[in-house]
């Protein structure tokens, strides 16, 4: 593998999958000055085990993600040898592991639960190193909501934006409004924490600021 000077002066740096098809994720990741090479989306079942904790199941997912982005990576010959990165966010209020909001009632519910308390936000990222190495980190974030009006609750619903959004909000969005209090991190309340996912893939060898000099 090429070091970091061999990466600057060459123009060479390896490939990052991104096993994601979420705009937000990858948007986040662009922030950051990184351009991945291939989107490799997982269709996983995304549903609690028995018994499993909202940690437990954003480390499952993401580990899951991952290794179903590796397998088809290292199948191909354009993305042998890439950078695997995957990552899956939890929403966790009143003892209970919210769900990917995908109709009204469930949206509805989500925000009934959120008005007027703190949540928390986890999100578990996994990266796969060209060595098949894994390494992972989990990063908590606590959201207060304010308590939301009748005529907060029935536009938010309306306007469709909680759809496929975990715990039937986008904070990056109309709901970022209802937020009274956050402590943590804000990124991984939108899906990706940029320092913990940086510092992943600096450990790792991937030249994160490869292309920063020309982001001017």
């Amino acid at each position: 593998m090429a070091s970091s000077s061999d990466v600057s002066t060459s123009g060479w740096r390896p490939k990052l999958v991104l096993a994601s098809a979420s705009p937000r994720r990858l948007a986040l990741l662009q922030q950051a000055g990184i351009e991945p090479d291939s989107l490799l989306p997982a269709d996983v079942d995304e549903t609690p085990l028995k018994g499993e904790t909202a940690k437990d199941m954003a480390r499952r997912l993401s580990r899951l993600k991952a290794e179903i982005a590796r397998r088809t990576a290292r199948n191909r010959e354009d993305l042998k040898g890439s950078y695997i990165l995957a990552a899956d966010t939890v929403v966790f209020a009143g003892g209970r592991i919210l769900p990917k909001a995908e109709v009204v009632d469930e949206a509805a519910a989500c925000l009934r639960l959120l008005s007027g308390r703190a949540h928390r936000v986890y999100t578990s990222v996994c990266l796969v190193t060209p060595k098949d190495t894994v390494r992972e980190r989990l990063v908590e974030t606590r959201v207060r909501f304010k308590r939301l009006s009748r005529d907060e609750f029935e536009r938010y619903l309306a306007s469709g934006e909680w759809r496929g959004k975990a715990g039937g909000y986008a904070i990056q969005g109309l709901a970022g409004t209802f937020v009274i209090k956050l402590v943590g991190s804000y990124s991984n309340v939108v899906g990706l924490p940029l320092y913990e996912t940086v510092a992943l893939l600096d450990g790792e060898g991937f030249p994160v600021r490869f292309t920063w000099l020309n982001a001017a």
